[in-house]
């Protein structure tokens, strides 16, 4: 019997959370919410129950949607997802310094995360069940960070690039570390800029592939013409999943 994963992504997890966590953003950001913190319990159950054992394929996000993960905890967690398919609900938090224009609801948030709805519900479609999903893959974000200028979502590849150093340093070792200790053969990057950064932390680690597939977003005309279609036949195409 493998030796389980999950308390090596909790211990990682925790790391990057406490590093992030000692950051300061300049205007125009207004407020930081850090999920692993606030949401914590949600996020190590995700990892307890969803990050054991070796893992072929991991999807790799940009950071914390509105609705999404900075909701539940959950990487693109889409309350209806989170709760009635990966079977996790519980109490969250609130950040260190609330947004009174993005409140955190938790599992009692009405409003829904698109991409995850999107994404989570390509793989329920294709697997049935979680469990059938997560004995091979894994759902991570790469910045575990959300960032709001007085209510509007600015997502972390806006920040200036002299911001940007230090969380990209964090980001990049706490997903080199996750990519190892799950011995992925496939990292797959959700949108462009999710690739770029994969390639980054990983940088010559010949053993794993890298790919991209579209991102999810409602922003995306693309995404808005059939998105899991057009995922799986990426997937299809890199040879992650059989056509």
């Amino acid at each position: 019997m493998s030796v389980s994963t999950a308390p090596l992504l909790i211990a990682a997890a925790r790391q990057l959370s406490d590093a992030v966590d000692a950051m300061r953003f300049a205007p125009p950001v207004s407020h930081v919410y850090n999920p692993l913190a606030y949401a914590g319990d949600i996020h190590r159950a995700y990892l307890e129950r969803y990050g054991a054992g070796r893992k072929r394929v991991v999807f790799v996000g940009m950071n914390p949607g509105p609705f999404g993960m900075v909701q539940t905890g959950v990487p693109f967690g889409e309350v209806a997802i989170v709760r009635d398919w990966l079977g996790l609900e519980g109490p969250v938090g609130q950040p260190a310094q609330p947004d009174s224009k993005r409140p955190v609801e938790g599992f009692a948030c009405t409003r829904s995360e698109v991409s995850g709805r999107r994404l989570w519900g390509l793989f329920r479609e294709r697997f049935g069940t979680a469990e059938a999903f997560g004995a091979q893959h894994f759902v991570a974000n790469y910045c575990p960070l959300a960032f709001f200028v007085e209510g509007r979502n600015l997502t972390p590849d806006k920040l200036p690039v002299a911001e940007q150093a230090a969380l990209l340093r964090a980001c990049d070792r706490h997903l080199a570390t996750l990519v190892a200790t799950l011995e992925a053969e496939w990292v797959i990057g959700i949108g462009a800029w999710a690739e770029a950064r994969v390639r980054a932390a990983l940088g010559d680690k010949t053993f794993v592939n890298i790919g991209r597939i579209l991102h999810p977003s409602p922003a995306s005309p693309a995404a808005n013409r059939g998105w899991s279609e057009a995922a799986s036949r990426q997937l299809a195409e890199l040879g992650v999943w059989a056509a």
